[in-house]
């Protein structure tokens, strides 16, 4: 994780400790709604993913966006994650960037083919890859 974050914050221009929040979030997000042989596969490929994963599990709904997006889908999607993003402190441009950087990550660690078969099954997640 440590080398996601230190990317991360480097290219985003964001705190550490918000870097690292935004990353769980993320991280939970895949957890929840994709393929669970193919998230588990890029938790495993990322050290200190599945704490990430634990520590974001307990965040909440994420405000006006999260119930949004639980009222269009039940469970959240991409609109509730969105949520708890922005309540972490990041705008959209961030949230963006912050997704794509920890997809690419994903990608050289667990390989193109896993993390292509989790962006094919979330709808909307292949506007950030």
């Amino acid at each position: 994780m440590e080398e996601l974050i230190s990317r991360i914050t480097s290219s985003v221009g964001i705190d550490a400790s918000t870097t690292q929040s935004a990353v769980g979030i993320i991280l939970d997000f895949l957890n929840k709604e994709g393929p669970q042989d193919a998230v588990s596969q890029v938790l495993d490929a990322i050290p200190g993913a599945r704490d990430a994963v634990e520590a974001a599990a307990g965040g909440g709904s994420g405000g006006l966006m999260g119930s949004i997006g639980s009222m269009m889908g039940g469970g959240g999607g991409l609109m509730a994650a969105a949520g708890r993003l922005m309540s972490a402190g990041l705008g959209m441009g961030e949230i963006q960037q912050v997704t794509q950087e920890t997809i690419a990550f994903a990608r050289e660690k667990a390989g193109d083919e896993v993390v292509s078969k989790i962006i094919a099954a979330i709808p909307g997640l292949d506007q950030f890859a």
